[in-house]
């Protein structure tokens, strides 16, 4: 009877024992400053006003979780104004009482209009007042306002489209326009003359509040004035170069003439003090505001490059704040935003490689931004910064490589398209362009509808549409400058058990192919049904007998990665959960929801077709990386089974 007893105790006990309670995992995340949701960077800011006191207002096209203005105090996320699609980003200006921003395009007062300009109240938020700024009403992304400063009792704006300044009291009453070509941003002098940059021109105008060129001040060749600011104290104008030199340059306006520049001339693409690509205090990338307070600290606010459609998913968010004497006082950054960065196989998930950007860390929120590897002046028809590309950006980013030589895919939210790219020694950490898939990198032009796989030696797994074949292009080698090649495709039909093919996952180190199933009946090519094969030896041969079969039971799976001996599973419109089914006996082994809530902030779902990337460690650690585009962050678990 005791034995009985025993037997029925041990089987009670087996089947109260949740997935939890087989392996801890930690909970951590990169590519923010802060983890948690309430004190999250804000994503993307594009435009920046510091006011005496030293409150700093960003103004962004889109955060998923907070206002389209963001407010910080001493460092912190101090709350934010507007809703979280409103600005345009474009633009932010104030003074003691208001804001003023550009609008993007929307509905206002029950028409859609783009062109607008809102005001603020600073001490409550409320936008109080609406102007109509531009003629162009309908454009949609690109920005229509691209300058606007206040000075005494008037706040001015560029009417990109209309070729013009619009003076304004702060009322809202117009005074006049102002004929300028290329208007881009503004500041006012001691004076009250508008300083107005013209970005393609490489000048900057000084225009009296009647109209009148008081003085035409050209930069050297290659210099974009992308952002202005006029120190009242010094009598300074600071200019934001957008332009190689990637500095901050200061002109003393009674004579127009060079004083200093802050920065290391280059930025972080300079190879002098730094390998090209590396970030850093100093090493700035495209310059989109300049501030001071009254006490003379000093704010200059950038973003990495990239370009994206909407606007709202560019490069990120990186602040720098430095005492009047240049001393770096903290350093604010979002960098994430509907993306991924995937854990480096050949660094042992110490290094991540989103679609733009390079991340190091290893836990406890020690990350670090390493390096952008986009360079605009080198590689200008790089396809991340194509404006009109139709996706959503190419943020998400896909690893391999052996030895120190690196394979980068970068491909976007939902994409029927992925783009290679490959590390030149000599280029530093700057992604150099190889091609697309489809494209004539590989000899194909039918979109990938029906998974897509970089494995971890740089092999190339995809479903092309209505194929109903599985294509593999196996990795050659790299050329001496790190170019990578492929042989031709060997293809396999898909097998007739899984029926509509959705994802592709191949682990090399143990010829494993796991393929997921379309939902069975929906002409949504992006969403993964219930049934996931798992095929053990597929290159030795074995292409038709899966073992074993995953059944998911959790509603809306949309993003699959897999390591070891791991499949994970990630689920859109319901939870943040991450499931972790074993690949030798199909079980639900484990489900991350979040271990560390106080400090991380992990998101709701998974909204992206391959918003997961996952490694297994040499010390027999599970590396997986979430896409957590409400906290414009990325969620990092580690787990040991």
């Amino acid at each position: 009877m005791n034995r009985i007893y025993a037997a029925f105790l041990a089987v009670v006990l087996s089947s109260s024992i949740t997935p939890e309670c087989q392996g801890q995992y930690t909970t951590d995340w990169i590519a923010n400053t802060f983890g948690t949701n309430a004190t999250h960077v804000g994503n993307a800011a594009r435009s920046m006003w510091v006011s005496p006191e030293g409150t700093i207002y960003t103004a962004s096209l889109w955060d998923e979780n907070e206002g389209g203005i963001a407010i910080y105090n001493n460092g912190l996320n101090a709350g934010s104004i507007g809703a979280h699609g409103e600005p345009q980003g474009s633009a932010i200006t104030g003074n003691t009482t208001y804001l003023w921003a550009p609008r993007q395009w929307g509905r206002v007062n029950g028409a859609y209009s783009s062109g607008m300009v809102f005001r603020y109240v600073r001490a409550t938020g409320a936008n109080d007042q609406q102007i109509q700024v531009s003629s162009d009403t309908t454009e949609r992304h690109a920005d229509v306002i691209t300058g606007i400063a206040t000075w005494g009792n008037f706040w001015v704006a560029s009417d990109h489209p209309g070729n013009r300044l619009r003076l304004y009291q702060v009322n809202g009453t117009w005074l006049r326009d102002i004929a300028v070509t290329d208007p881009g941003a503004l500041a006012f002098d001691r004076n009250g003359n508008i300083l107005v940059a013209q970005e393609a021109e490489g000048t900057v105008l000084q225009i009296s509040q009647t109209g009148t060129i008081l003085h035409t001040l050209s930069l050297p060749v290659g210099d974009a004035p992308h952002a202005l600011y006029f120190d009242p104290t010094t009598q300074y104008l600071w200019i934001g170069d957008a332009g190689p030199d990637q500095n901050a340059k200061t002109y003393e306006t009674r004579t127009f003439t060079l004083v200093s520049t802050f920065g290391v001339r280059g930025g972080y693409l300079d190879s002098s003090t730094g390998t090209k690509g590396q970030v850093g205090s100093l090493r700035f990338t495209r310059i989109d505001g300049i501030g001071k307070d009254a006490a003379g600290n000093l704010y200059i606010l950038c973003q990495p490059w990239g370009g994206s459609w909407d606007l709202g998913r560019t490069g990120g968010t990186d602040l720098y704040a430095y005492s009047p004497t240049g001393k770096l006082l903290y350093n604010l950054r979002a960098l994430n935003f509907e993306a991924i960065a995937a854990p480096d196989p050949a660094t042992d998930a110490t290094v991540f490689y989103s679609g733009e950007n390079i991340y190091s860390g290893t836990g406890s929120a020690d990350w670090k931004f390493v390096a952008s590897t986009i360079d605009p002046f080198t590689y200008p028809s790089d396809p991340r910064l194509d404006v009109t590309y139709p996706g959503r950006g190419l943020h998400f980013g896909m690893i391999a490589g052996a030895g120190t030589n690196r394979v980068l895919v970068a491909t976007d939210q939902n994409p029927d398209g992925f783009y290679f790219f490959h590390f030149d020694p000599a280029q530093g950490y700057t992604a150099v362009p190889d091609g697309a898939l489809p494209g004539t990198l590989f000899n194909a032009t039918a979109r990938v509808r029906n998974g897509f796989c970089l494995d971890s030696r740089g092999d190339v797994w995809a479903g092309l549409d209505k194929t109903n074949q599985i294509w593999h292009w196996p990795l050659t080698g790299f050329d001496a400058n790190g170019r990578p090649s492929w042989g031709a495709p060997v293809t396999v039909p898909v097998p007739a058990s899984i029926g509509d093919l959705s994802r592709i996952i191949y682990l090399p180190e143990s010829d494993t192919m796991i393929l997921g199933q379309r939902i069975t009946g929906s002409t949504d090519w992006t969403g993964i049904g219930t049934r996931v094969e798992v095929y053990h030896g597929w290159l030795a041969g074995n292409t038709t007998n899966p073992n074993p079969v995953i059944t998911l039971t959790s509603a809306n799976p949309k993003s699959l990665t897999a390591a070891g001996n791991y499949l994970f599973v990630g689920y859109v419109h319901t939870v943040p959960n991450i499931d972790a089914f074993n690949l030798t006996t199909g079980s639900l082994d484990n489900t991350f929801t979040n271990s560390n809530p106080s400090n991380v902030y992990v998101g709701n779902d998974v909204d992206s077709m391959y918003g997961l990337g996952s490694h297994l460690r040499s010390t027999g650690e599970y590396v997986v990386t979430k896409d957590d585009y409400n906290g414009s962050s990325i969620v990092v678990y580690r787990w040991t089974p």
